[in-house]
């Protein structure tokens, strides 16, 4: 079962600044409420090549992923064909798309509009509440729209159609080490880290009047344990240390 989601986010307008995103914290947020994780996140420029190359990566790398932006109409639309491209199979009209795009439009949807029916062969429809203009999903790939009113409904009916709620057993811990180097933190780091499966070992320094150093661990493994060894640990070399609040 998939606990770990890639997140797309395409569009020259966030690179640029002309736009914030705002879906990698939105998606997290979402994502945890149905046990599962964000895994990474990849801002993307509308540029076939780069597209199809990140899309080719993602694909190899077997995560689900939601992809954000580009399958509009317009001429920097570029994700529906690239989308095609990535997974080699061809750009066709999707009659149940077609229907939905003409029903909202009419005689309105010709000549441009309706070209937002144009998928890859082969996908499934993602609803679209805002407007009935659908996303679509290939290989646990899912493809919405960059404007975060219809993304993320469209996103939540994903989820739940196609990944059942599972519990979140991922978790972390942390403390304040004081008056450290990170260096001297490195082979304790080593230690845990192999000692405990499913954890990863976290620093974090401060800067600051007094120097201090968030050393954690996260994961889905023996955080209990883990963390108790890490005290032991801290206090058989005399690092001073005090306990997150």
């Amino acid at each position: 079962m998939n606990t770990y989601f890639g997140l797309i986010v395409i569009g020259d307008e966030i690179l640029y600044g002309d736009r914030e995103d705002r879906h990698q914290t939105h998606f997290r947020s979402l994502l945890k409420e149905h046990g599962r994780l964000l895994h990474r996140c990849w801002l993307i420029p509308d540029q076939q090549e780069s597209l199809v190359k990140h899309l080719r990566f993602s694909i190899a790398d077997q995560l689900p992923v939601f992809v954000c932006g580009g399958i509009g109409a317009t001429p920097d639309d570029l994700t529906r064909s690239c989308a095609a491209e990535a997974f080699e199979t061809p750009l066709q009209r999707h009659s149940e798309a077609k229907l939905m795009i003409e029903s909202q439009f009419g005689e309105a949807a010709y000549p441009t509009r309706i070209k937002m029916a144009d998928l890859p062969k082969g996908c499934e429809l993602i609803p679209n509440p805002h407007n009935q203009i659908p996303g679509f999903s290939i290989n646990h790939h899912h493809f919405l729209p960059g404007f975060p009113e219809m993304a993320w409904p469209m996103a939540e009916w994903v989820l739940k159609q196609k990944y059942p709620q599972q519990e979140n057993r991922f978790t972390q811990r942390s403390l304040l080490v004081l008056n450290t180097p990170e260096s001297a933190l490195v082979s304790l780091m080593e230690d845990i880290n192999h000692q405990y499966q499913g954890l990863k070992m976290y620093s974090l320094p401060r800067f600051g009047s007094q120097g201090s150093i968030e050393l954690g661990l996260r994961g889905d493994g023996d955080i209990d344990g883990a963390f108790e060894q890490l005290k032991q640990q801290l206090t058989k070399q005399k690092i001073a240390f005090q306990l997150s609040t």
